[in-house]
């Protein structure tokens, strides 16, 4: 009897060293992943044009400092990048936090860097000398608008982007949400525009009564209607937007992860690196992130699911 019960403790002793040695070899490999040839994707900030040929040296800087060949190239959407690292196909993917969120609960992706910006005055009318890796949307209405509070914003009509837009539908809709104002109710009409300048236009032509858009936006509107900051102006801004991402493959190794971030960092203190990633992706530098920094959007995201049912 006692020899038996010794041979199943050797027995349950093997298949527990099997599982746990299984463990770690499936560990290992899903963090072992060293490329040859390093796939780079992004969505432009700016129209496409002529985008991906202003892309193109930072194949060779990076090339330069990694010690690979590096290919850089355009995404019509974030989707299309979340679903290209998840079939291995880009190893390394500019992504909006909200696209990262994604790629991280579909594919097990990692982010290593998040971009800096210039940041601005409560107003959004002038940019500040401080270096920040976030962002903030704003409720923006006519300088002379009867709209001054968010209760106010009840039986109007808003200029929005897509549902899946953090500055532009998700924060201003939960913060409002969260104010006893529900978007989808209240009497309330959403028009979706496309781009954060052509929200603000809207309120200046009289189209809409008030637009989501992300701080600064009339600044950029500005460009083309000269004027436009000082008679669009917010009545609302909301709490912190995490900065876009710099995120690689889930089964990239941490060394090779750290290889990309230092990279990255190294290229935008440059002045040819700086010059791209400003014109391209409207990143001013980068600083280390890690996943938790995303719990935010996270918890952003399943309030905006609740509004939207």
């Amino acid at each position: 009897m006692f020899n038996g019960i010794k041979k199943l403790r050797i027995l349950l002793g093997i298949l527990v060293g099997l599982f746990i040695g299984n463990s770690l070899i499936t560990t290992v490999q899903a963090s072992s992943y060293t490329p040859k040839k390093l796939t780079v994707q992004f969505v432009p900030s700016v129209d496409a044009g002529n985008i991906e040929s202003k892309a193109k040296p930072l194949e060779k800087l990076l090339s330069q400092q990694l010690g690979i060949p590096v290919q850089v190239s355009v995404s019509t959407n974030f989707n299309t990048i979340v679903e290209a690292m998840g079939s291995k196909k880009v190893d390394v993917g500019f992504l909006p936090s909200d696209a990262y969120v994604v790629a991280h609960k579909q594919n097990h992706d990692k982010v290593i860097l998040q971009a800096l910006r210039y940041g601005s005055n409560n107003s959004g009318t002038k940019e500040s000398k401080k270096l920040v890796n976030y962002y903030r949307s704003q409720i923006f209405v006519k300088k002379n608008s009867k709209i001054k509070s968010l209760k106010d914003l009840k039986g109007k009509t808003i200029a929005v982007q897509d549902t899946t837009s953090s500055s532009g539908w998700i924060y201003p809709a939960v913060e409002m949400y969260q104010h006893g104002i529900n978007i989808n109710k209240n009497k309330i009409k959403t028009v979706q525009v496309k781009g954060h300048d052509q929200g603000i236009l809207s309120v200046y032509n009289g189209d809409t009564d008030a637009a989501f858009a992300y701080q600064k936006a009339q600044l950029i509107a500005q460009k083309d209607t000269p004027g436009i900051a000082q008679k669009v102006v917010p009545i609302y801004t909301t709490a912190k937007i995490p900065n876009d991402t710099v995120t690689v493959r889930g089964d990239m190794s941490p060394k090779w992860q750290n290889k990309v971030a230092n990279a990255l960092i190294k290229i935008s203190k440059t002045k040819k690196g700086h010059k791209i990633i400003s014109e391209v992706y409207s990143h001013e530098g980068y600083v280390c992130s890690k996943d938790s920094n995303f719990n935010i959007i996270r918890k952003y995201d399943k309030i905006a699911q609740k509004i939207n049912k």
